[in-house]
């Protein structure tokens, strides 16, 4: 295998997160620059990453490409990864949050704006529809969701239907077997080390974040607890978000939530990245930045810390249980998400046209980007 410099581990991944749309879709480009065109690490080491990467909570992407620098040069592999990766789906998101901030009072920039909202929910709808095939295979799959749905509906708090699933599911799904990987570095505990470090790094400054700005440490610690519940993938942050910084905390109405999740779907990387937004509404660009480091830091500290044990945590059933629990509960709660989303819109004949010809379009497997752009673009002349 070759060992890159932390240069190229950084520059690779810059210009793969220049066109990471789609987020878990970017893994095959991953593995192949990784693996076949430069031969940073082996096949068996990538299926290893992708198994582990499966039972723990972050997005996908972001993930296993700091599994790929983690395995490459270690810990600081590992960050240039994570950095590289994320940074071109940060910096357009930035752009675009300040001109959502300051051009709100301009018609046509407002009705493309609705236009978002309404893409939005043919969005979350539709993956609820594809979660719902991939998951939903038995009769208690499709009652569990259900019932998580029904209680994100009500207002429930989803994290406490997150948990709940995962440990019924322990129990309930006792078919469900973990997935044996040879491990070829196993006796490495780098990645451990790696681990401790940027999580008492992160911990000092979240510390100094509560001391000296409490809000800014109100905002990160909510990011954290998003993140180290987003089992699954970038998506189950929606429902959690949604519930934590609209219903519990009342930083953003459900229509600039809406306006957020359009825009992380938008720009490159994980859906998370709505995080920064959220961040620059709230406190502006330092809000967005710590927003982004607070909603990513956690995955990165679980890939480092699970990696020494990877082989025994994919090939352990309870985790493999717990997992298939946590999808089947993402199920119900995009369902209640994209109900919930409905009902906030100011519908009419012309929207319900455009929600519809947009849901259309993504069952007809038409490209994310060309039917959200589409739909703003057509709603800021007609609406």
């Amino acid at each position: 295998m070759n060992k890159p410099t932390i240069t190229q581990i950084f520059t690779r991944f810059l210009k793969l997160g220049l066109t990471a749309f789609g987020g878990p879709a970017m893994v095959p480009y991953i593995r192949r620059m990784a693996v076949e065109d430069e031969r940073w690490i082996s096949e068996e080491s990538f299926r290893l990453g992708m198994s582990t990467i499966q039972v723990i909570p972050g997005a996908t992407a972001m993930q296993i490409a700091a599994y790929v620098g983690l395995r490459s040069r270690g810990g600081f592999g590992a960050l240039a990864a994570y950095v590289g990766f994320g940074l071109p789906a940060f910096l357009l998101m930035l752009g675009l949050t300040f001109l959502y901030a300051t051009s709100q009072d301009i018609p046509a920039i407002a009705a493309a704006f609705s236009g978002l909202q309404l893409m939005v929910v043919a969005l979350v709808l539709s993956a609820a529809i594809d979660f719902s095939r991939q998951y939903l295979d038995s009769m208690p799959s499709k009652l569990l969701a259900c019932t998580t749905g029904i209680w994100l509906g009500l207002k429930g708090n989803p994290i406490l239907a997150l948990v709940a699933a995962c440990i019924i599911s322990i129990f309930l799904f006792r078919n469900e077997q973990g997935r044996h990987v040879p491990n070829e570095h196993s006796k490495s505990q780098h990645p451990f080390r790696a681990a401790v470090i940027i999580s008492s790094t992160f911990m000092a400054f979240l510390g100094l974040l509560w001391f000296f700005f409490p809000e800014l440490g109100d905002l990160a610690l909510l990011m954290v607890k998003i993140d180290c519940f987003a089992f699954g993938g970038g998506y189950v942050s929606v429902p959690i978000m949604l519930h934590e910084v609209v219903e519990v905390r009342g930083w953003l109405s459900p229509q600039q939530f809406m306006d957020g999740i359009a825009l992380g779907q938008v720009t490159p990387g994980p859906i998370v990245m709505t995080g920064a937004f959220v961040g620059y509404l709230m406190q502006g660009v330092v809000g967005a930045v710590v927003a982004t480091i607070s909603v990513f830091t956690p995955s990165l500290i679980f890939v480092c810390a699970a990696t020494p044990f990877a082989d025994k945590l994919s090939a352990s059933p309870i985790a493999q249980r717990a997992l298939k629990g946590s999808l089947i509960t993402l199920v119900g709660l995009m369902a209640a998400v994209a109900a919930r989303f409905g009902v906030a819109m100011d519908w009419g004949i012309i929207q319900a046209l455009i929600a519809l010809t947009a849901f259309i379009a993504l069952r007809l497997r038409i490209d994310i980007i060309k039917v959200v752009l589409a739909g703003s673009l057509i709603s800021a002349f007609i609406l």
